[in-house]
């Protein structure tokens, strides 16, 4: 057995961890998804609210957070080559870094009262964010096939912390550096990001086999696969259109009158509800089938935006985050079960990089998009708009699975 820090492995097949391996990597990846959920919980609920704070146009509020997600994009692909070539556990540590250097740059541009700098700092946290996506693939390296979308959702799960410990760190710490609001949050949040990295020292991964290394088939082969593609556009328009109203929501939440406390409330309602189906969705997976799963997904986004549709009180603000945090659960988990169908395993790191930055790409357009619209237009705009790519995402898996089923026939029917 090889683990990262040994030779790799000569064959072309997946190892296959030891039991005892394979829970102890799922605890650690769980947990430090749920610090470093935190810390990207921390930078929606401030984001915006320091930008405008800090922004030297209304219109520029929402840049701190788009510029996190441009973070995301920028180094998904760095990091799947340093994941293969070095293994994980390398990539992790990495990320890590970048999520110190973000709180520590945020603090300073808190008290410094630079709006570039908090940009650079949330940039890091994208960064940061980045690698820690990519703890739900490595749950399944190891792990047998049929237990893959299980791992996969269980590692997913420890958000449900990030739902909690996010949005309260915030309230209790924004105050605590008078006059520098969220000075003391960022701060905090650089010392998770510490706690986190300890916690993935002790991950235990099979390190890059050689036939891993040399790549398998060409990217473009595996891209234009219909499967690849679905998986792709569903994780995309899951993750931008969570993206895109999350963002929006704080601040159209402050435009509407309603308290800091109440946004932070909502949030963390809506975090709670993105991972706690987590602990059952790798099952429901396993039963109907990822791309079924996420279609369900899809629908439950549109629903969100729906009833977002349907007044501005609190109540439906709250309903909003939480029926787009159910939706981006199905859609996303369901879309990455699909992705580890799509490739070899000696594939496993290009491909899953390339997914990611199609997702996060995707993502940093929705998120740019969303402060203009919504100074622009108003928070109804903001949600209507989110239908187009919703039914762009639905074809998408309906063609895909009507392929999958036509193929089946096929293959039933050969003499």
């Amino acid at each position: 057995m090889t683990h990262d820090n040994s030779p790799a492995q000569a064959g072309g097949s997946p190892a296959v961890l030891p039991e005892e391996v394979q829970t102890g990597n799922i605890w650690r990846l769980s947990i430090a998804q749920a610090l470093a959920g935190a810390n990207s919980v921390v930078v929606y609920a401030t984001g915006a609210i320091v930008g405008d704070m800090l922004a030297p146009a209304p219109m520029l509020a929402t840049l701190p957070i788009s510029i996190f997600v441009v973070g995301m994009a920028a180094c998904i692909l760095p990091v799947g080559v340093v994941a293969r070539r070095h293994g994980r556990r390398a990539a992790f540590l990495a990320g890590t870094g970048a999520g110190v250097l973000a709180g520590l740059l945020a603090t300073l541009a808190v008290v410094v009262g630079s709006f570039w700098l908090f940009c650079l700092a949330t940039f890091f946290g994208g960064s940061y964010a980045a690698v820690v996506l990519s703890f739900r693939f490595a749950a399944a390296d190891g792990v047998a096939s049929e237990r893959r979308p299980r791992a996969l959702s269980l590692v997913m799960a420890g958000g449900v912390a990030a739902g909690v410990v996010g949005p309260q760190l915030v309230t209790w710490t924004m105050d605590l550096w008078p006059p520098h609001m969220f000075a003391a949050t960022f701060l905090v949040q650089a010392a998770v990001a510490v706690a986190s990295a300890l916690i993935l020292l002790g991950v235990r991964l099979p390190m890059p086999s050689a036939q891993e290394l040399a790549g398998g088939r060409p990217l473009g082969e595996i891209a234009r696969q219909p499967r690849f593609v679905a998986a792709a556009v569903s994780g995309a328009v899951s993750y931008m259109l969570m993206n895109f109203l999350m963002t929006a929501a704080p601040l159209a939440m402050h435009i509407c009158g309603h308290s800091q406390a109440s946004a932070n409330l909502g949030l963390q309602w809506h975090v709670i509800a993105m991972y706690g189906p987590s602990f059952f969705t790798g099952s429901l997976i396993a039963r109907f089938g990822a791309g079924r799963v996420a279609t369900a997904g899809l629908a439950l986004t549109g629903l969100s935006a729906a009833v977002g549709l349907g007044g501005i009180d609190v109540a439906h603000f709250w309903a909003t985050l939480v029926l787009l945090g159910l939706g981006w659960n199905f859609g996303f988990l369901g879309a990455s079960a699909l992705v580890l169908e799509c490739h070899r395993p000696e594939e496993k790191t290009r491909v899953q990089s390339l997914n990611d930055f199609i997702v996060f790409g995707l993502m940093a357009i929705g998120s740019f998009s969303s402060g203009g619209l919504l100074s622009a237009y108003g928070w109804n705009t903001v949600l209507s708009v989110s239908f187009v790519p919703l039914a762009l995402a639905v074809a998408a898996l309906a063609a895909a699975m009507k392929r999958s089923a036509a193929n089946a026939i096929r293959q039933d029917t050969r003499p």
